[in-house]
């Protein structure tokens, strides 16, 4: 790997020789110029990873050139050097984009130290312009796949929400079917996409610890805080905070999570003073708020708070225009990946997809032609590749009682019930949520099931 090229401007040739010595020595290239005007044309060419540049020049000042640099949008990043009597020029320096500065007279070892510090907080900075631009490309309206109108319509609202300064906004909908997906796609496609998107599932933390995520303690707040941590509403701030299942929280949470929203402001656990915060709050949940505010699990004031906007994403099985077109997507994507050749679907493998009542959703038929493409190497994907669970299709309850037949030796309940929810956690990956939802119990009573069987 080559080493960074740095370009050192200075009108003194000692410290011009001695400070390219010293690089070099690190293992860096370097130039050399003596005059100003020799920088406009050889900065914005691309030929330096770094400027050195002092500010008092005999034909023009450093403080031109980082205007210059600054207007022509030159991202190559410089430090300054100045005397120790210029320090005032300096900081003005640091407004026009300077990184560091050095004050003369100064030892090489700052030199390499600041030089390292430069180029790696360049080379984040570049990384993470890559990541915001790919991600902001990969998460795209035009990337969601859906020609039902109802979905259609859901986007043409994500799309105005993106475009507006919504600072809380509600995605509902059952697992699977993309709020996830939909919540980073308006992130990115709104002004606060250069800015963090950070996410928490309300679900999978204990309420202290939730509590500590989000709003951040101070150093001695409780037993195991060492040092002070900054939570998710600071380190999101001017980007986006992602709250997961929202409808999980703890009323005590949902208490603390409303006044944050209706004062934009938090305070870390053991702190005395609030901190402003400038997010927008996009928050998911697979439940129906409404029903969960009249079962008094979720508290009315929060779900008024969420109901400015609203936006609930159908279930698959009422987007059936939808399920050949997804499916024909994921062939592409794992045709690329598992290096395969699909071409079609057969008309019978078509129709029991779309006879399908996809518990599971988008994740489901994402997952089904996943494990198709890689166990088998067709050119056309047929009924008798699809699982059998979704070939056979769901047996309504009559007959799933019907088809049971008691052992004649008996058996005993706690072992039908122990089978039947590993059955439930096989047929959905493992996800509590949507296997509680296949026995018809909540996802508490689930898990304590899971529980008393040794299964959690």
């Amino acid at each position: 790997m080559s080493k960074a090229k740095i370009l050192i401007i200075d009108d003194d040739k000692l410290i011009c020789w001695s400070l390219a010595k010293v690089l070099q020595k690190e293992g860096y290239q370097t130039s050399i110029l003596h005059r100003g005007e020799d920088v406009f044309n050889t900065v914005c060419s691309g030929a330096p990873d770094l400027i050195l540049l002092d500010l008092m020049l005999p034909d023009i000042s450093g403080l031109e050139i980082l205007k210059h640099l600054k207007e022509k949008h030159c991202q190559v990043p410089v430090i300054v050097i100045t005397a120790m009597t210029a320090v005032n020029t300096a900081v003005e320096a640091m407004k026009l984009g300077a990184q560091d500065y050095l004050s003369k007279p100064f030892n090489m070892e700052e030199v390499v130290i600041a030089v390292k510090k430069a180029l790696e907080i360049d080379h984040l900075k570049r990384e993470m312009n890559y990541r915001r631009s790919k991600e902001s490309n990969r998460y795209h309206f035009e990337n969601i796949i859906a020609n039902d109108p109802s979905m259609k319509k859901i986007l043409g609202l994500a799309r105005q929400i993106a475009n507006s300064q919504a600072s809380t906004v509600l995605i509902q909908g059952e697992s699977g079917t993309g709020k996830d997906l939909l919540a980073r796609t308006i992130h990115y496609q709104s002004a606060r996409a250069k800015q963090p998107i950070v996410e928490i599932n309300c679900t999978a933390l204990p309420e202290t610890l939730l509590e500590s995520e989000l709003f951040g303690h101070e150093r001695g707040a409780f037993t195991d805080a060492k040092q002070m941590k900054r939570g998710l509403f600071e380190i999101a701030q001017g980007g986006t905070i992602l709250l997961q299942e929202v409808g999980d929280m703890s009323k005590a949470m949902q208490a603390k999570l409303l006044k944050v929203l209706e004062d934009r402001q938090v305070r870390r656990i053991g702190g005395v003073k609030n901190i402003d915060i400038d997010v927008c709050v996009i928050a998911t949940t697979n439940r129906d708020l409404k029903k969960e505010v009249e079962a008094d699990r979720f508290r009315l004031d929060l779900f008024y708070r969420f109901n400015t906007i609203i936006l609930t994403i159908p279930p698959l099985r009422e987007r059936k225009q939808d399920i050949l077109l997804l499916a024909q997507h994921y062939i592409k994507i794992y045709n690329r990946q598992f290096r395969r050749n699909v071409e079609s679907i057969s008309k019978d493998a078509q129709k029991i997809l779309l006879e399908y009542d996809w518990p599971g959703n988008v994740r489901q038929l994402k997952n089904v032609i996943e494990r198709i493409m890689i166990l088998e190497n067709v050119h056309e994907i047929k009924a008798d590749h699809l699982p059998e669970e979704i070939r056979s299709g769901p047996l309504p309850s009559d007959e799933i009682i019907k088809s049971f037949r008691l052992p004649d030796e008996g058996i005993a309940l706690q072992e039908v019930e122990k089978l039947l929810i590993h059955q439930a956690l096989k047929r959905t990956a493992g996800n509590q949520i949507q296997a509680a939802k296949l026995l018809d119990i909540t996802r508490d009573a689930f898990r304590r099931k899971m529980k008393k069987y040794g299964l959690l």
